[in-house]
């Protein structure tokens, strides 16, 4: 474990070093995205629910649970932080260059990264219900991770777990919670609510040839009795 906790050192002041050695605009720009990959997650949970107003009660149920699967995951994060008091790389490395964002304040542990796990759950979540999203949800999600050790503010092992741990709950989450949020959606694509049959959206429509029911088929081809 100690030999895992110095080669976390090592790699921080790596990254650190190449951090500073970038253009300005460069380290602006991992600055914005530490806080920006978070606003965007959550614009891809609104399309999400959106693109899935007019498709099954899975695939509503599936959309309405990322945003909800994600904040598991913060939730589990931060319970984790609180036991583990790991102070911040940027007050514990010594001789480390200066952190280029402002060091949490003391109190505000390092272990794991609470917006690693954010982006890893909210990464797995979407890739769960919107297939196809994963190659843009799992590389947003590693770059979020890299640019909190990029900015010195977390270890890379902080980060690491961040992901695995978000990415974890947000799995199990789903997987428990589908089959019920299945059928509140479809109880609520019932309701006599306006407002309800729209945010849950409307069943798919049933093709007219597809609604006839195989006995009447069967007779249509043989002939009236």
């Amino acid at each position: 474990m100690d030999n895992l906790l110095d080669l976390s050192d090592r790699l921080y002041l790596d990254v650190l070093d190449f951090a500073h050695s970038t253009p300005h605009w460069f380290q602006l720009l991992a600055e914005v995205w530490t806080e920006l990959g978070l606003l965007l997650f959550g614009a891809l949970f609104l399309a999400g629910w959106w693109r899935s107003r007019t498709g099954s009660s899975q695939a509503m149920a599936l959309a309405l649970l990322a945003p909800l699967a994600t904040a598991f995951g913060y939730v589990v994060s931060e319970g984790l932080k609180s036991l583990i008091d790991e102070e911040r790389p940027c007050r514990a490395v010594v001789g480390a260059p200066a952190a280029l964002v402002d060091c949490p304040a003391y109190g505000d542990w390092s272990f794991p990264s609470n917006h690693s796990a954010i982006a890893g759950a909210a990464a797995i979540a979407l890739a769960l219900s919107w297939r196809g999203i994963v190659w843009l949800t799992v590389p947003m999600a590693i770059l979020m991770a890299f640019s909190r050790v990029f900015v010195g503010v977390h270890y890379p092992h902080d980060v690491t777990a961040g992901l695995i741990l978000g990415g974890l709950v947000a799995f199990l989450v789903m997987r428990a919670a589908r089959r019920p949020v299945t059928s509140l959606v479809e109880t609520a694509r019932s309701s006599r609510s306006a407002a309800v049959v729209w945010c849950a959206g409307r069943r798919p429509a049933t093709p007219a040839h597809a609604s006839a029911r195989p006995g009447r088929r069967s007779r249509a081809r043989h002939g009236a009795y």
